[in-house]
Order: C-alpha cells, then sequence, then structure tokens
C-alpha cells in the first residue's frame, strides 16, 4: 500500500479493523456502525491500535489518565 493511500485509511482504536466513513479521531470515535460496541469501550479504556497504521500501541495506564504510543506516528493523549 503507497503512503497516500496509508494516510487516508482509517481504523478503530480499539480493535484495529477498517474504519469507514468519516475520519475517526486517533481512536476516540471509530465512525462505522459495526464499530459502535468499540466506541463504548473507548470511552473507559485508551485505544490499543494506531488509527493511521494499524500497529499495536505501547499503552500505560496511571491512577491519573493514559498514555498511547505509536512506534511510527508518537503519543496519543
Amino acid at each position: 500500500m503507497n503512503s497516500a493511500a496509508l494516510e487516508e485509511t482509517t481504523y478503530c482504536g480499539h480493535c484495529g479493523g477498517e474504519a469507514t466513513g468519516a475520519a475517526s479521531t486517533h481512536g476516540e470515535r471509530p465512525t462505522s456502525e459495526a464499530h459502535v460496541p468499540c466506541l463504548r469501550q473507548l470511552v473507559m479504556e485508551p485505544p490499543r491500535y494506531c488509527t493511521v497504521c494499524r500497529r499495536r500501541m505501547k499503552v500505560q495506564v496511571t491512577p491519573l489518565g493514559w498514555t498511547a504510543e505509536c512506534s511510527r506516528h508518537g503519543v496519543v493523549r
């Protein structure tokens, strides 16, 4: 897949599946009807997959919040 196509494709931040419709917002809101359960999960927990490249992210959960980091795209807050 070329880099232009990669930037246009977005993925669900919870399950890593392809999100359709409007662009998702860094794993916070998957846009496909198929991802409604994922949206409910993302309200309670951090995203696990990068919405740009679908890579599994390094997630750190603390009592004060969480951080998620993609090896290619950096920190998601």
